[in-house]
């Protein structure tokens, strides 16, 4: 793990986007440089570890590629839910403006394609169209969150649904290209496509619960935006399916009260509920690598992985 690490450190400080305009690149080369977890990457590599140990440009391209799209899609998403911060930092759009952030993004986008392109020649068109299709789920899921704004009868299968597209579905692609450029067994390439799937959905529980609870200085945004913006996080849905008065609950929430929708998250238990929910979705991945017949080894290599995304949730 500490290998790759490395390995993704040095591909990001190393990456290069064009000189000139700088009004479009600038806004790229600030996002890179502002860091962020790398998961994607991460575990893109880390899979493809599991079966080859040679790290070519034409397997590092694409894993930089995933990392690229994930930010193309925070750059956009910050446009929609107003966010002025992202990992501590100004959002592109709260720095430069609007129309920077949205051409930014969009070339931001053209650049990952181009780095999807380099793969290798005898799995290229595989790792295509599995990025192309997990694209478009992205985009899909991100509809499906601001659609959500608007409703207050969201069912938690919906918010399953949603959260599964817009995080999960980026995480399992990620995992799954991986191990076809390590040319692993088809059958344990879907195997990691279906644990970085409920990885992703326990990073996703983890980001909500963190974004109520957490330390904004290790969150790396300020707590409580999802009630702020009023969005359907996993504790307002769970909130609302535990309350006996969901009318009076959703009047706290619009309030945009923190501590007050805080306490009400406290008082039906849904803090706890969410913290079991990560440990059942880290479970169910771990049980997927079992039954595909990856080794001890291997397998803990993955859950150490898995428990580092949600490290924070104490």
């Amino acid at each position: 793990m500490e290998r790759i690490r490395n390995i993704i450190e040095e591909l990001f400080d190393k990456i290069e986007f064009p000189d000139t305009p700088n009004g479009l690149y600038d806004p790229l080369r600030y996002m890179i440089g502002i860091g962020g977890k790398r998961i994607r990457p991460t575990i893109c590599l880390l899979s493809y570890s599991l079966f080859k140990d040679e790290f070519t440009e034409e397997v590092l391209a694409p894993a930089a590629a995933i990392e690229i799209f994930h930010t193309f899609t925070l750059i956009h998403d910050d446009i929609m839910d107003r966010s002025p911060m992202r990992r501590g930092q100004q959002t592109v759009w709260k720095k430069w403006n609007e129309d920077t952030a949205i051409l930014s993004g969009d070339v931001m986008l053209i650049d990952a394609y181009k780095r999807i392109a380099q793969a290798p020649n005898e799995c290229r068109d595989q790792v295509l169209s599995l990025f192309s299709t997990t694209a478009a789920q992205v985009c899909e899921g991100q509809q499906y969150d601001m659609d959500f704004e608007q409703r207050d009868d969201v069912s938690m299968s919906e918010y399953e649904k949603m959260i599964g597209l817009k995080t999960a579905v980026l995480i399992a692609c990620a995992a799954q290209m991986g191990a076809i450029m390590g040319n692993a067994p088809k059958t344990m390439h879907r195997a990691l496509y279906d644990y970085g799937y409920q990885v992703g959905m326990a990073f996703q529980v983890a980001d909500d619960y963190l974004d109520a609870f957490g330390d904004e200085k290790v969150f790396g945004k300020p707590i409580g935006g999802d009630i702020l913006q009023q969005k359907k996080s996993w504790l307002t849905i769970k909130a609302c399916s535990k309350t006996t008065d969901p009318s009076a609950f959703m009047s706290v929430f619009r309030t945009k009260d923190i501590e007050k929708v805080k306490s009400v998250y406290v008082q039906l238990g849904v803090d706890l509920d969410a913290r079991n929910e990560i440990e059942k979705y880290n479970s169910q991945a771990i049980s997927i690598l079992c039954q595909a017949g990856f080794s001890n080894e291997q397998i803990q290599v993955l859950k150490e992985f898995a428990d580092s995304l949600v490290g924070r949730v104490k």
